[in-house]
């Protein structure tokens, strides 16, 4: 599946469960309030659409009628291909323009500038020939 078949309104529910791993309509709702307020009807409508297209999955819940629903692994694909639209509409598939434009627009804080130097490690490494665990 790629995001061609997903509405930008699926995307942002799908990311706020990735970002809390796991939640249920109510949270999602109320998480999502400050950016996208929704009804309680259309967040489980979306729920809905995103099951259907085996983007997430739900179990009962511990209390009451409220399912949990969490993200698939199958959603990696659909932001691979957000970002790459976006790389290459908006860049000009130039991913360190991108990059640094992310980081000027929201900085990154010590512990990211830590993990990206793990990271520009690695890619380092890779790129000599030398792959590190």
């Amino acid at each position: 599946m790629t995001d061609k078949n997903v509405p930008t309104a699926e995307l942002e529910v799908l990311a706020c469960i990735r970002q809390m791993e796991q939640a249920t309509a109510r949270e999602i709702r109320e998480h999502m309030h400050s950016y996208r307020p929704m009804a309680h009807g259309s967040v489980v409508n979306l729920l809905k659409r995103l099951e259907a297209k085996k983007l997430v999955t739900k179990k009962k819940g511990p209390v009451g009628k409220a399912f949990v629903y969490r993200p698939r692994a199958a959603t990696a694909s659909i932001y691979e291909g957000v970002l790459n639209r976006l790389l290459n509409r908006i860049y000009g598939g130039d991913s360190l323009t991108l990059v640094a434009s992310l980081f000027e627009t929201r900085p990154p804080d010590i512990r990211q500038l830590e993990k990206l130097e793990e990271l520009l490690e690695k890619l380092r490494a890779k790129h000599s020939g030398k792959e590190l665990p």
